[in-house]
């Protein structure tokens, strides 16, 4: 089979290894189509802190399991899947509590040990759940960076009903746009520095939207939902700015959650973060109810994945992906990678 590699930042190669054998409580999977996301780009720049090389990437993945290992049930030659790409411990104390995504040596597929950028990846039956016959491809790889945002929405328990504020709209943001609204949100706004991101997070569910190199953000809360300002606000953009913009102009009292990653060390205002007595909230990844409310949110047309698809390529223009995404940075949402036909 064909294997992927990112032998160092910026390089790739091919590699033709033997097809893998499903062991023990393993399925093996055809994998379809791949999505790309931020993590991968810091993997390709060489700025993800906990990241060697080389490594074998993919983690947002659809494909068609096309083998059974011994023991396993419930499954079928055919099935239409995505894979959950945490490897966790089991017998720590988040493990053992109900939060796996927590694990205290918690590894993820395509970063600390191998992707499924590979024709073909052997995988624990556990980590695969089965997608509805009617989703596509495309959409069927987009379900893990979705579960991302179903999770994100969670943290914030109140959240029928509420009105939310997420700073930046890049594809987690636009994602969790639809799936506060798909959890019972009332009303959502949210910011960005670029007017393109901004009309597309409209165009799939935000009340309010406002540019950020242009307004107030302080004023903008009022414009949007009154004196009473948001419930929650979720900060996908992961900077300085946006978290600052967050815990000085919240209505006292109310909860922030940090979705994105930050790339460096925070300088954040701590003392007006306490004298508004406001809650810091933060989101790691996501469990297995939030994939299956992920698939039935884009099933049932609650979410609509296709405006976050920008551009397809083939597997072996890997690299040129990483290229396209590098010169179109504004502009681009969700790149796909084609492994091979169904």
């Amino acid at each position: 089979m064909l294997q992927e590699v990112m032998t160092e930042p910026g390089k790739i190669i091919f590699r033709e290894t033997l097809d893998p054998s499903p062991g023990k409580g393993e399925v093996l999977v055809k994998i379809i189509r791949i999505g790309i996301c931020g993590s991968d780009i810091h993997v390709y720049h060489g700025t993800h802190p906990y990241t060697g090389y080389p490594v074998t990437q993919g983690h947002e993945v659809s494909g068609v399991i096309v083998g059974l290992g011994e023991g396993v049930t419930g499954w079928k030659i055919g099935q239409k899947v995505t894979i959950e790409p945490q490897v966790y411990c089991g017998h720590c104390y988040p493990c053992t509590h109900g939060h796996y995504n927590l694990c205290e040596s918690l590894k993820v597929m395509g970063f600390q040990t191998t992707g499924m950028a590979s024709e073909l990846f052997a995988v624990d039956a556990s980590k695969v759940t089965r997608l509805p016959d009617s989703m596509t491809f495309d959409q069927g790889a987009l379900i893990e960076p979705l579960a991302v945002t179903v999770h994100a929405a969670k943290r914030f328990p109140a959240i029928r009903g509420a009105k939310v504020c997420i700073n930046g709209c890049g594809p987690i943001g636009t994602l969790l746009v639809q799936s506060v609204k798909a959890l019972g949100a009332s009303q959502v706004m949210v910011t960005d520095i670029s007017d393109y991101r901004l009309k597309l997070a409209q165009s799939v569910g935000a009340d309010f939207a406002y540019n950020t190199a242009k307004t107030d953000f302080g004023s903008d809360l009022v414009e949007a939902f009154g004196k009473d300002k948001a419930d929650v606000i979720y900060d996908c953009a992961g900077n300085d700015i946006t978290m600052n913009n967050a815990i000085r102009n919240a209505r006292k009292g109310s909860t922030i959650i940090l979705v994105a990653v930050f790339g460096k060390m925070a300088n954040v205002d701590l003392a007006k973060l306490n004298d508004s007595e406001l809650d810091l909230n933060t989101s790691m990844m996501y469990r297995h109810e939030d994939y299956l409310d992920a698939i039935s949110f884009v099933d049932s047309g609650a979410v609509k994945l296709e405006p976050l698809m920008s551009r397809h390529f083939a597997f072996r223009d890997y690299l040129a992906a990483y290229q396209y995404i590098d010169a179109n940075r504004e502009k681009t949402m969700k790149v796909l990678i084609d492994v091979q036909e169904p």
